[in-house]
């Protein structure tokens, strides 16, 4: 009987390590800062291009080159929320992957 059991919580224990894999391997990988850096000023410049014509451009064209600095001097969290402002300022919504 004690056999039997421990043959059985052996196989539940493998199942769920099995599970476990399973679920890790689904899941994306998390951005880097440095990544999000380039994708919001790869955004950011999209943007730019689409409302050309707004109030703030030039506010917004100011905050790039500041969060782009930011981000070249590996203060990445500034950098970010610089480029975010700026996006902002223009009306776009800053794309935010789930991390």
């Amino acid at each position: 009987m004690t056999k039997i059991s421990t043959s059985l919580m052996s196989a539940v224990f493998a199942m769920s390590l099995v599970a476990a894999a399973v679920e890790q391997s689904d899941a994306k990988p998390a951005l880097t800062r440095s990544e999000r850096c380039t994708n919001l000023s790869h955004q950011l410049d999209e943007a730019l291009e689409t409302h050309a014509t707004a109030t703030k451009v030039t506010a917004a064209k100011a905050l790039q080159r500041k969060g782009n600095r930011y981000c070249a001097a590996k203060k990445q969290a500034q950098g970010i929320r610089m480029l975010a402002n700026a996006l902002k300022l223009l009306g776009v919504t800053p794309n935010d992957p789930v991390q």
